[in-house]
């Protein structure tokens, strides 16, 4: 959940987007619309806060500053690197597995050809 950080009590215009800048004040740019671009930040109010790290400053829909703590989904990552592995160690399966069938594949035709030749050679005997 959300906690209130300090009351500023700022009336938001819609086209605008307001944040909290790196000095700890309250600041608004214009956002950009189809080919329309967007524009340069200016302050709104000086508020003068300092940010913690691991949390995420945003103004909420009273126009105060408020801050929530950062999530961050480091177990979905893991689990994916797993996944990701065992993938490649099913594709180095298949292709061992293929070369396998080709070779036993290969070793049928050279004895089918080899039984031809001697087929051939013993009629013209």
């Amino acid at each position: 959940m959300a906690k209130k950080v300090t009351k500023v009590g700022i009336k938001k215009e819609s086209g605008y987007l307001y944040f909290v800048d790196k000095a700890g004040d309250i600041s608004c740019a214009k956002m950009a619309r189809g080919a329309k671009k967007g524009g340069a930040p200016k302050k709104v109010a000086k508020v003068g806060i300092t940010k913690e790290v691991g949390f995420l400053y945003f103004i909420d829909k009273d126009g105060d500053i408020s801050c929530a703590k950062m999530v961050r989904g480091g177990k979905k990552k893991k689990a994916a690197k797993k996944v990701a592995k065992k993938k490649v160690v099913k594709k180095a399966a298949k292709k061992v597995v293929k070369k396998k069938v080709v070779k036993k594949a290969a070793k049928k035709v050279v004895k089918k050809a080899v039984k031809k030749v001697v087929k051939k050679a013993a009629k013209k005997k």
